[in-house]
């Protein structure tokens, strides 16, 4: 589970990424952690701020108003594209909402409809509020779009999140409409081609193909694990799950996807303490982490 970034860890990797970065105030101890946890850390959430003014907008995110006191978010982001951090910790931006949503961003999996509002989304999510008046007709330059990108991919990239942990409130609370003038999936493509072609610090280079390989094998994605797909990961996910005790097989483990590789994930998932469908044996990012399946080599 991925633990909050500091403040100064945010704000390096911010600058890393070429943005440019303004502290306001106290925001470093600006938070409501007296109110409720903060974290684990799941996801970034864009909104748009329903005013106009970078002065005041700021203000307002940073103090709040009556009713829902500050921190709304931990930055707002001009139209010029700045950011003006304004709390770290736990913000009022999310609010309740849809605990299947929640389960989605965590697996990094295709998003339900958000139709309830049964979760805490302060403990875990990023929130960052754009400045737009939100009626459809406030534009939304260039320049604001590229700074959303550039911040969803460097926290992505600092939690080693993919652009499917990046949601919009409107995909998490119902009723909800922000962000309103661009896409969720428009934007979660564009921050998926920055996390492929782009370093921190600048330099639209991509990464040396020769990058040393990680220690364990990355989630593949939960269309990966389907009838007759066979890979020599499924086999080293299976050892790993005859090794936690969780193994349901006869034979093997093997290659190929199985009923008797589901039953074994099954039995993973209820050890981590999964029930009811998030025990279904359909593999998700969080619960494969934790397996540990070795990379081959």
């Amino acid at each position: 589970m991925a633990k909050p970034l500091s403040a100064s860890k945010l704000v390096e990797i911010l600058r890393a990424e070429g943005l440019t970065v303004h502290e306001i105030r106290n925001w470093r101890t600006h938070n409501r952690n007296s109110k409720g946890p903060w974290g684990p850390m799941n996801g970034v959430m864009i909104h748009h701020t329903v005013t106009s003014g970078t002065d005041a907008s700021v203000d307002i995110c940073y103090n709040g108003y009556s009713g829902l006191p500050g921190p709304l978010c931990h930055g707002v982001i001009d139209k010029k594209g700045h950011v003006h951090m304004v709390g770290n910790g736990r913000a009022n931006h999310a609010g309740l909402g849809d605990g299947d949503v929640l389960r989605a961003v965590v697996n990094e999996t295709k998003l339900p409809p958000d139709n309830e509002a049964d979760t805490d989304g302060n403990r875990h999510f990023y929130g960052f509020e754009c400045i737009n008046l939100g009626n459809g007709k406030d534009p939304w330059p260039e320049a604001q779009k590229e700074a959303i990108e550039k911040v969803s991919a460097a926290i992505c990239r600092a939690h080693g999140w993919s652009e499917r942990s990046v949601i919009g409130h409107k995909e998490w609370q119902p009723g909800k409409q922000d962000p309103r003038g661009f896409t969720m999936d428009g934007m979660r493509s564009r921050i998926a081609d920055r996390l492929r072609s782009h370093k921190p610090g600048g330099g639209g280079s991509p990464e040396p193909p020769t990058k040393p390989r990680p220690a364990y094998e990355p989630f593949p994605g939960s269309a990966f694990f389907r009838a007759g797909r066979h890979d020599k990961r499924i086999t080293a996910m299976g050892k790993r799950l005859v090794a936690e005790g969780c193994g349901r097989y006869e034979e093997g483990p093997g290659p190929e996807w199985t009923d008797a590789d589901r039953k074994s994930y099954a039995a993973w998932q209820h050890k981590l303490g999964y029930r009811g469908k998030d025990a279904d044996g359909a593999p998700g990012r969080a619960s494969w982490d934790r397996l540990k399946v070795p990379a081959s080599r």
